[in-house]
């Protein structure tokens, strides 16, 4: 990991916490048990990457970091709800999420689907809220930008598709496509939310785009990797269930090997998005690299 990594991730998962810390506080009524699951769901656990993204682009343009902070909360809380939903027995079916019991698991399936939708709730109410811009047409992209990441353009589209491939043969631009909905279409939303709190144009964000889009499909390969060869305990969650449920994956698909080249070989493209900045934009090559590199 690099220098300037550890102590950032260290940093953002302190925020993030405080943040849904502060955002949930529990209501002494029958509410209760809702706002505990939700901080379950939000408060201790997770690599934080997408607000750190959101972040580190934000402050690669000088905008204001507790702005960015509070996208990223939001982002994280889409995040955080899609973690909720896919854990539960209609969905993948997992008991164990960043190594303590799936919400479903220690709350009940019914507050488990409420939790998920008070989660999605929540990130729209962070975005709208003149605390994140005082920019009414920059809380309207925010908000434009996090719903195409999150709905059926997005996320919830790449898992309707991941449903539909334990009964379908998918290949290669098949399930590159479904792992651009599903996993890097947040990863995109970070990064871009990041830029349109710092006013950057549309046309000024294509390299940005591309350093996403290519980090979003590493991320995923590795993602695949860890569940072909990794450890439940260091990963936090199930391995090995896309093979069991007879899932094609890019390491089905490419094998193990070229599977790892084609993660390095992204991360590299994504890094070169990056040339016309400088040192200010360490910290996301640094996140690149970090992503072929984890265990979990």
């Amino acid at each position: 990991m690099g220098n300037l990594l550890a102590p950032a991730l260290a940093q953002i998962a302190r925020e993030v916490d405080a943040g849904f810390d502060a955002l949930l506080p529990v209501p002494q009524d029958a509410r209760a048990s809702l706002v505990e699951a939700m901080r379950h769901a939000t408060v201790g656990g997770g690599k934080r990457l997408r607000p750190l993204l959101l972040v580190a682009t934000a402050q690669l343009y000088g905008a204001d970091r507790g702005q960015a902070l509070r996208a990223g909360l939001a982002i994280e809380a889409v995040h955080a709800y899609s973690l909720v939903h896919d854990d539960l027995p209609c969905m993948d079916d997992d008991a164990m999420r960043h190594g303590k019991p799936s919400v479903h698991k220690a709350f009940g399936e019914a507050v488990a689907v409420l939790v998920g939708d008070a989660l999605q709730a929540l990130a729209f109410e962070i975005v709208t809220d003149p605390a994140t811009s005082g920019d009414p047409f920059v809380r309207a992209e925010l908000a434009h930008a996090l719903a195409m990441a999150a709905g059926g353009t997005g996320m919830v589209g790449g898992q309707a598709m991941d449903i539909a491939a334990v009964d379908t043969v998918f290949d290669l631009p098949a399930i590159t496509r479904l792992q651009q909905l599903k996993t890097g279409a947040l990863l995109g939303a970070a990064v871009e939310m990041g830029a349109i709190l710092a006013h950057v144009p549309h046309e000024g964000r294509r390299h940005l785009r591309g350093y996403a889009h290519d980090i979003g499909l590493a991320f995923q390969i590795t993602d695949d990797l860890i569940d072909h060869e990794g450890d439940a305990d260091r990963a936090g969650k199930a391995v090995g269930k896309d093979a069991a449920a007879g899932k094609a994956t890019f390491v089905s698909l490419l094998g193990p090997e070229r599977a790892r080249e084609q993660a390095r070989m992204l991360v590299d493209q994504a890094i070169a998005h990056l040339a016309s900045h400088g040192a200010e934009a360490d910290l996301l090559r640094e996140v690149a690299r970090f992503i072929v590199e984890r265990d979990r």
